[in-house]
């Protein structure tokens, strides 16, 4: 008889922008009864600005997210009310996919010795799943929220975006690795294809794997 496997700890969702994190997060976290972690993107006080003057505030809006980031996993690490599994909305991974497309080579420099100062005191996530789509569907996602602050993203910031986490994830090794093509899906309306994606979160536990729904 096969041995099941251990169910995840702490489960990492990462992906670009409206690849669907946070509805997936939210999902699993009610139906396993865990704890969801969503990134508190709204308070961050340059996002605002970001879309319209990358170059300006860049480094300011990713070393909020970082210290951000670090407090709210120290915070959890602490507490003694956190039901498991944590289901994140973001690894500490993808502070190297933002930096490398928005950031000029001495920011990434320092950015990059304050966040390995930081990162090595957090736990990594039992398992990684990284949401990807076509970058046209990307933005009409993103476009349909209705969001003030993402009127000014561009499809070639999408497509750039996109580009730098597939050569992430392309070469990501540090825990097992789901890699799930989300173009065709909507974890909200397609239960069967969440049902899929589901099961493979609970079992999957070694190397990376690709899952495409449709």
């Amino acid at each position: 008889m096969k041995k099941q496997a251990t169910p995840p700890k702490y489960i990492a969702i990462d992906g670009p922008i409206g690849s669907g994190k946070t509805t997936l997060v939210k999902r699993l976290a009610e139906e396993l009864q865990g704890t969801p972690i969503l990134e508190p993107v709204e308070s961050n006080p340059f996002l605002n600005t970001f879309y319209k003057d990358r170059k300006g505030v860049a480094f300011k809006t990713q070393l909020f997210f970082l210290l951000n980031r670090h407090q709210q996993q120290t915070e959890l690490q602490r507490s003694e009310f956190v039901r498991f599994p944590l289901v994140c909305d973001y690894t500490l991974g993808k502070d190297q996919v933002f930096t490398k497309i928005n950031l000029d080579e001495k920011e990434q420099e320092l950015y990059q010795r304050v966040r390995s100062l930081l990162s090595d005191q957090l736990p990594k996530p039992d398992i990684v799943v990284y949401l990807r789509a076509k970058a046209d569907v990307l933005l009409k996602r993103i476009k349909s929220r209705g969001f003030e602050f993402e009127k000014p993203i561009t499809e070639k910031y999408v497509t750039d975006l996109m580009d730098a986490y597939n050569d992430f994830f392309l070469n990501y090794n540090e825990t097992p690795l789901l890699i799930v093509d989300t173009t065709h899906t909507d974890f909200l309306l397609h239960h069967d294809q969440y049902e899929i994606l589901k099961k493979d979160i609970l079992n999957h536990r070694q190397g990376s794997k690709n899952l495409v729904l449709r």
